[in-house]
């Protein structure tokens, strides 16, 4: 497996832009918070929107919390969160001059990272697996067997499926793998602080888990910020994390069929 400190590391800017640079570390931890902000916005805003649509009830809390188990309201949230990152991460990487793109390696890799990336994530996502039935664990969280049958009864499984297979993956990867990683991975944390601290970062996204559903996602995290990288390609991550979630929607789809 290769260094995660190569002597030699790809050069990620091009010579023709001698004015691009790259936040840093608190650079990118301050621009990090502004992006996530405008993520939980983008999706809290949805949910507003379906607890005033319902009449505007006195207890706003319990309100919030019967959306939120809404298949419907919660594909239209994530749905939502993706442009307000996109239009966040344009406004932090505009002010350093380096192409969108490049800066968050928006570029292709070879099919042997991606096969790699795939048998990886394969025994990962299996392990975990083989661990949650040994110890008598749930091998999906009872949040996601909800929020399905949830939206099939809203007739919008498909909104579900691209929410979590395509917009979700998009965004949480432009974001941990492509911007925080790229600005830690130059700063003094160096490539491995990079993997770990945003894929931490990334684990604390997941709020609607519990502590053995976070120790599975940080360990894809890890793995995500390798073959991160290992290709130089955050498009090949948000290919298989988009992967991961279809895999888990599949399953939770045959759990819920089953109960």
């Amino acid at each position: 497996m290769d260094s995660l400190d190569p002597e030699n590391p790809p050069v990620l800017i091009s010579p023709e832009h001698p004015h691009q640079r790259v936040w840093k570390f608190w650079g990118t931890a301050l621009w990090g918070f502004v992006v996530f902000v405008a993520m939980f916005v983008g999706q809290i805003a949805v949910v507003v929107f379906f607890v005033l649509k319902g009449g505007g009830p006195v207890d706003l809390g319990e309100a919030v919390r019967v959306v939120a188990s809404s298949g419907l309201a919660i594909s239209l949230s994530v749905i939502a969160g993706l442009p307000a990152v996109a239009a966040a991460l344009w406004l932090a990487i505009h002010w350093t001059r380096t192409p969108f793109a490049d800066y968050l390696a928006l570029r292709w890799t070879s099919w042997r990272n991606v096969a790699l990336g795939v048998v990886g994530l394969v025994v990962l996502v299996e392990g975990w697996d083989q661990l949650s039935r040994s110890t008598g664990h749930d091998v999906t969280p009872d949040f996601m067997i909800d929020v399905l049958k949830s939206a099939r009864s809203d007739g919008a499984l498909w909104l579900l499926v691209l929410a979590f297979c395509v917009a979700a993956p998009v965004s949480e990867e432009l974001f941990a793998r492509g911007f925080l990683y790229r600005g830690w991975s130059e700063s003094f944390l160096r490539v491995p602080g990079a993997i770990v601290l945003s894929s931490l970062v990334w684990t604390g996204l997941h709020l609607q888990y519990d502590w053995f559903f976070f120790g599975e996602v940080f360990c894809i995290g890890l793995w995500f910020g390798y073959i991160r990288y290992r290709s130089n390609s955050t498009w090949l991550t948000i290919a298989l994390h988009g992967l991961n979630n279809l895999g888990a929607v599949v399953q939770t789809m045959w759990l819920a069929g089953s109960s």
